[in-house]
């Protein structure tokens, strides 16, 4: 998970004065690099630092990174690495006191202090590499005597030369400190999803800078840093989908021309931040950093009386409450979570009201549409007390963990005259729209055989967190072939139907859950059709990956996410040629379930996935289930 943290010096006034400031924030981490006792956090002496602890105990504060400027300096004489072999007896007995053990470091190699021209080459010349190793070496070994981790920075170099320090002294723990504004200005746009990947994969912590993020202090076009804005959403999604904890700090350097007081331009990075810390599922690192064209809205009739939205749920919720709030047609007005203090993070975020009490919102007239992000297994409870109050409900996927649950809340609908429908939004997406409509004007003949699989990892902590209600059958309906799967069993739903019978089976190999973290079915339709549908959770590489194929009498296809393929969609007729152009291109019109659920609760036009269509999907993960947990025979899908 990423980590908000805060530089205490950056505010420009002592600890004792500005970690209270912190705190009010809502920060739970702060770094440590100087005006710490009027000095810098290496010099302190134990009592000093048994003292601020104290201090950060009765705050409530933790320490994300020692902060320190050690061995920043060009291949210094050996007086000079006595000094920071001394910083460093420093740096170990904070890291001991403060319990900290991550420090951001450098390596003895900053080349503008000496030669301009030099700056660049440690990624390409041997010799200045080696030059660089046996001057750092003793520092490399006392701080993993100490059990220090290390991150190193892109300051005053290039992220390439960390990149390949990092590589010749192959220590997997250690990375690199990146702050994106430092040499991005050096990195043609259309190559920033490349080079993001790059260093998001090794990297361990993460610096903000001011003008990086604070549309008011981008400088002067004709300099270098500040003339752009980092796109800090798709780097935090892209550190987030690491799967570590990853401090992500505010690192002010607010400029002299700047029109905020130090501690307002820290607070500010601070929000801004936090504005754009992603939540919820984020797939491969690539997936998570790239550049998605901005979706256009097609003309919205009802823009000046938009549906009023309320999210229930601030995990997956809130992603799901951001994207609304970029829809003409759609009004966010309120956000609900039982943990108050995640009610309010958001809630200020959007600007929005908040509560932790979703009766607030279902006695209020202005909300039309309660949307339900809560665990599975409350989908349709939740969704029946919205009903009954006379609210519209969308529910995000699965719909429920069992048939009844979503069959009585359907019926609920229809007594209430209310629209109730589920969030299948890759339904919406221009490669399954051009699928289905292959698929209806014939492209592959008759289907043979379908072979989805979908590799996933997943950590202990993903299972753990919010209660542990994941990897449960009470509240998550089954594992990686219902969480996570569940998208591809509806994706073959929309194309081919329902199939008659299942057969399945199920492992738990690296999680400690109740449900599996790999899972392996068979669909037989009765006409010699067959569907061979497989997920895990349990995959080493961090990564969203899902591959279908699918082939009949007269035409084949093949559709890549994520992982080593990455994106791409191919088709192909008996001629064999392999194109990825679409042979029926198709013009998406829906971004997500909430743009089609709102466009019906204004224009009375059918939802396009209702809970009638939502529920068939439980019913082919029932008769899985009711498969996998028996004896692996045949089960015929009730539905």
């Amino acid at each position: 998970m990423l980590l908000q943290s805060v530089f205490s010096d950056e505010l420009f006034v002592d600890v004792k004065e500005g970690l209270p400031v912190i705190k009010s924030w809502g920060s739970d981490y702060v770094d440590f690099r100087s005006l710490v006792n009027g000095k810098g956090i290496e010099f302190q002496t134990e009592e000093e630092l048994k003292a601020l602890k104290a201090q950060l105990d009765s705050l409530g504060l933790k320490v994300a990174v020692l902060q320190s400027s050690l061995c920043k300096v060009h291949l210094p004489d050996q007086e000079r690495r006595q000094k920071e072999l001394e910083k460093l007896e420093g740096l170990i007995r904070a890291a001991d006191i403060l319990n900290c053990r991550l420090v951001r470091s450098f390596f003895y190699w900053q080349p503008d202090e000496v030669d301009h021209s030099l700056y660049g080459q440690l990624a390409v010349r041997p010799d200045l590499m080696t030059a660089v190793l046996d001057a750092f070496n003793p520092v490399l070994k006392r701080a993993r005597e100490a059990g220090l981790i290390m991150g190193f920075e892109n300051c005053g170099l290039t992220c390439d030369e960390a990149l390949v320090f990092l590589n010749a002294i192959n220590i997997p723990d250690w990375g690199l400190a990146w702050d994106p504004s430092n040499d991005l200005f050096l990195i043609p746009q259309e190559q920033w999803e490349v080079h993001f990947v790059k260093c998001i994969k090794r990297t361990i912590l993460i610096h903000t800078k001011a003008v990086s993020i604070i549309p008011d202090l981008v400088k002067d076009p004709s300099r270098d840093i500040g003339k752009f804005l980092v796109p800090w959403d798709r780097v935090l999604r892209g550190a987030a989908a690491t799967g570590r904890d990853i401090p992500v700090s505010v690192e002010t350097h607010n400029p002299r021309e700047s029109k905020f007081t130090h501690e307002e331009a820290s607070k500010k990075v601070f929000d801004l931040l936090k504005a754009n810390m992603p939540s919820g599922a984020l797939g491969s690192v690539e997936d998570a950093v790239r550049d998605y064209p901005k979706f256009d809205f097609p003309p919205c009739p009802y823009e000046d009386n938009p549906v009023r939205f309320v999210v229930v749920g601030m995990g997956m919720g809130r992603n799901r409450a951001i994207h609304i709030t970029r829809n003409p047609g759609i009004k966010l007005v309120g956000v609900c979570d039982i943990n108050p203090e995640k009610a309010k993070a958001a809630g200020e975020q959007l600007g929005v009201k908040y509560s932790d009490d979703i009766n607030v919102f279902l006695k209020d007239p202005e909300v039309e549409v309660m949307y339900v992000v809560v665990p599975t297994g409350l989908h349709c409870e939740v969704a029946e007390q919205c009903l009954r109050a006379g609210k519209h409900v969308l529910t995000t996927k699965p719909m429920d963990v069992t048939l009844e649950a979503c069959d009585n809340a359907i019926a609920l609908a229809r007594e209430k005259g209310l629209l109730f429908g589920v969030d299948f939004d890759m339904r919406h997406s221009s490669e399954m729209m051009e699928l289905v409509e292959a698929q209806r004007k014939g492209y592959f003949g008759r289907i043979l055989s379908v072979n989805i699989n979908l590799y996933i990892c997943r950590d202990q902590k993903y299972y753990d967190e919010n209660g542990a209600w994941r990897g449960t059958y009470r509240y998550d309906g089954g594992g990686s072939m219902c969480n996570q799967g569940v998208h591809e069993v509806d994706r073959i739903l929309e194309v081919i139907g329902m199939p008659k019978r299942v057969r399945a089976g199920i492992k738990t190999q690296t999680h400690f859950i109740e449900t599996e973290d790999y899972g392996w079915s068979e669909w037989d339709y009765g006409n010699g059709m067959v569907v061979r549908y497989a997920s895990t959770t349990s995959y080493p590489v961090p990564t969203w990956y899902a591959r279908i194929e699918i082939h009949g009498t007269d035409g084949a296809y093949v559709y890549t996410n994520g992982g080593p393929e990455g994106n791409h969609t191919w088709w192909s007729k008996k001629d064999g040629i392999w194109e990825e152009k679409a042979p029926y291109p198709f013009k998406r019109r829906w971004r997500a379930g909430s743009d089609n659920f709102a466009n019906s609760v204004r224009t009375g036009d059918p939802l396009s996935i209702s809970g009638e269509v939502g529920r068939k999907s439980r019913a082919i993960l029932d008769a899985i289930y009711k498969s996998a947990r028996g004896s692996g025979d045949w089960v015929e899908v009730v539905w």
